[in-house]
């Protein structure tokens, strides 16, 4: 039991890394193809994401949207689900954030404020996900296709509802009021500054910690809990799940509602810490790199936390990057990003018979000596 927990162990530490190294491998080859020196590519990535305060301030604020997408995937995907509508369920979840706060905010205070725009954030998300978790599990529509679909829903509804109804009248931007003080959150270097330390001004906010403590929360109840077990059942072996006594359809829409309610969590971040009001576009395609953090980090809430700083650290250092080298433009870091997908979501497996028969021998040496 020892030797295969080693081995499941291994495998789920060496396979990303191996394809990440690769990606960078080719990184390297196609920067030096266009002529720029990757060394000093690399290092000024690697100082815009880490080297001061700001920009590690900026790399964790990326890496909180990260995390909420990626354990919107997971959950689905451990039930046998490809939610890739986390884009739409975030961005609505971004209403319910800013219905809370323009209707409730200037009347309540903060520490009843922030609780309800955060459940209004997941409720909001998690209803707007639980139409395509219906569909496939009592019409038998795909979900991948109804959850594409429902990211132009979501993207069409909150273009009308800016332009029409929540922007403030006379105002030309499609965006809504701001929001009362009280339905913002605290931000990182205000409350480092309440115990006396020092940190530069950034985006970072509280939501980080609201981050971990989903991570945590998801990893009690898929692997801790009795609906966790019949969901992560249902995603192996619906057929078997329903000869246990399970419910396959009960456990595909509480996949979804659970999916779409961290996915919608984003809105925090980017509303209430952020931006403090509703503006057009604000999930950026959040909910889509969020399939990638999630298949990099095989669906553990570990791997994707370290997979959102990777992704947090690449948006932030590729900013930098794309700044202090003018031939360097935001494209090519969308390329890096894109390699790390293709290495790690497409070509996840490409190594693993390699890995599995150097694991295999190296498991026979051990038994013999």
């Amino acid at each position: 039991m020892t030797s295969t927990r080693l081995h499941n162990g291994l495998m789920l530490v060496l396979l990303p890394a191996l394809n990440i190294l690769t990606a960078f491998i080719v990184t390297t080859l196609l920067l030096l193809a266009i002529g720029i020196d990757p060394v000093a590519a690399g290092k000024i990535m690697l100082d815009g994401a880490f080297g001061y305060e700001e920009g590690i301030g900026y790399t964790f604020y990326y890496t909180t949207n990260f995390i909420f997408t990626g354990l919107a995937v997971a959950v689905a995907f451990h039930a046998g689900l490809f939610n890739i509508g986390g884009e739409g369920q975030a961005y609505i979840g971004g209403l319910g954030v800013a219905l809370v706060a323009l209707g409730l905010g200037s009347h309540l205070p903060a520490f009843v404020v922030i609780p309800l725009g955060i459940v209004a954030a997941a409720l909001f998300g998690a209803a707007w996900a639980a139409i395509p978790g219906y569909l496939q599990a009592y019409r038998g529509s795909h979900i991948v296709i109804t959850t594409i679909m429902f990211n132009f829903l979501a993207s069409s509804l909150m273009v009308y509802l800016l332009v029409n109804v929540l922007s403030p009248a006379g105002q030309m931007q499609p965006a809504s009021a701001a929001f009362a003080d009280s339905a913002a959150l605290p931000m990182w270097h205000d409350m480092l500054g309440w115990f006396g330390i020092s940190f530069d001004s950034s985006p970072l906010n509280a939501s980080i910690l609201l981050a971990l403590a989903c991570c945590v929360a998801v990893w009690v109840f898929l692997w801790k809990t009795r609906w966790g077990y019949a969901l992560r059942t249902v995603g192996m072996n619906a057929d078997a799940a329903v000869y246990a006594g399970i419910n396959p359809r009960h456990m595909i829409v509480l996949a979804m509602l659970i999916s779409g309610g961290l996915a919608g969590l984003v809105a925090v971040n980017e509303l209430m810490g952020v931006q403090h009001r509703l503006v057009l576009g604000f999930s950026a395609g959040y909910g889509f790199v969020g399939i990638a953090v999630s298949l990099m980090g095989r669906n553990h809430p570990i791997g994707i936390v370290l997979a959102a700083l990777l992704f947090g650290a690449l948006y932030q250092g590729g900013a930098e990057l794309a700044f202090e080298m003018p031939t360097v433009t935001r494209d090519l870091v969308v390329v890096i990003q894109g390699l790390i997908i293709l290495f790690c979501g497409a070509l996840e497996f490409m190594y693993k018979p390699y890995v599995q028969r150097f694991l295999l021998r190296f498991s026979r040496e051990e038994a013999q000596a």
